[in-house]
């Protein structure tokens, strides 16, 4: 097997499990016996950092204990695959800035060594000239729709919430299933931030759920989208900055 294809069934492998925390099929994630038990542990850590900040997420969105040793699995990912740091690689960037803010937040550590500082330039946030091309972007962000985060990503897409309904349209009109999933997450966020919408997320997660396939990183972004929609909207970041 070739790394890539290591690297992406490890990845795959700790989506459903991380999946299987958040939809109580299965229990904790632990990470830390994910790596242990891993056949490939460079392809473990690589998940890892695929992941990024979803990994965090049952102990975001459920308050699942997050372990010592857990943490240090995701501070030695990061250590074997260093954070990017060239203006190319803006989207990879600004995700390991977020993976590093919930990693602060959950384990109380500063210690996560990702490129400094985050990209400032956000033209590519705010111009609503290429409203695709900006949805495909905000769709590679998509891990940045969850809990306590904000910032220009996020201003971005509560300016752009009309620009990600048409996105949520154009992808299920071409068929393009992950990103119109990654789209209606931010929606669901959206939704959470109590900001008014041309379209129910509810009924377009409903939609890609029935549409889009069953891989595992899929179903970990409509996990993420359905505890986003449960919860009560107007609560959000922007909510708790008031």
């Amino acid at each position: 097997m070739s790394s890539h294809s290591a690297f992406a069934a490890a990845s795959d492998a700790l989506a459903a499990r991380v999946l299987g925390a958040l939809d109580g099929t299965g229990g904790a994630v632990q990470l830390a016996r994910y790596v242990d038990d891993a056949s490939d542990t460079l392809a473990a850590l690589a998940a890892v950092r695929v992941l990024g900040a979803d990994v965090l997420s049952p102990h975001l969105l459920l308050e699942h204990p997050f372990r010592t040793q857990d943490a240090a699995v995701v501070a030695k990912a990061f250590d074997a695959f260093p954070a990017a740091d060239t203006p190319e690689e803006a989207v990879v960037v600004r995700r390991d800035h977020a993976t590093a803010v919930l990693f602060a937040r959950l384990s109380g550590e500063d210690t996560l060594r990702v490129a400094e500082p985050v990209p400032t330039d956000d033209a590519e946030l705010t111009d609503p000239a290429g409203w695709s091309g900006w949805c495909v972007r905000m769709a590679q962000l998509a891990p940045l729709a969850t809990l306590v985060l904000d910032g220009p990503v996020h201003d971005a897409a509560r300016d752009g919430a009309l620009r990600l309904c048409r996105g949520v349209s154009r992808s299920v009109l071409r068929r393009d299933h992950p990103t119109a999933v990654r789209l209606v997450r931010w929606l669901a966020w959206l939704h959470h931030e109590g900001v008014e919408l041309p379209l129910d997320p509810g009924l377009a997660a409903e939609h890609v759920l029935l549409v889009g396939g069953a891989g595992p990183r899929t179903a970990l972004d409509l996990a993420i989208t359905r505890h986003l929609l449960e919860r009560r909207p107007g609560m959000g970041a922007k909510a708790a900055h008031a």
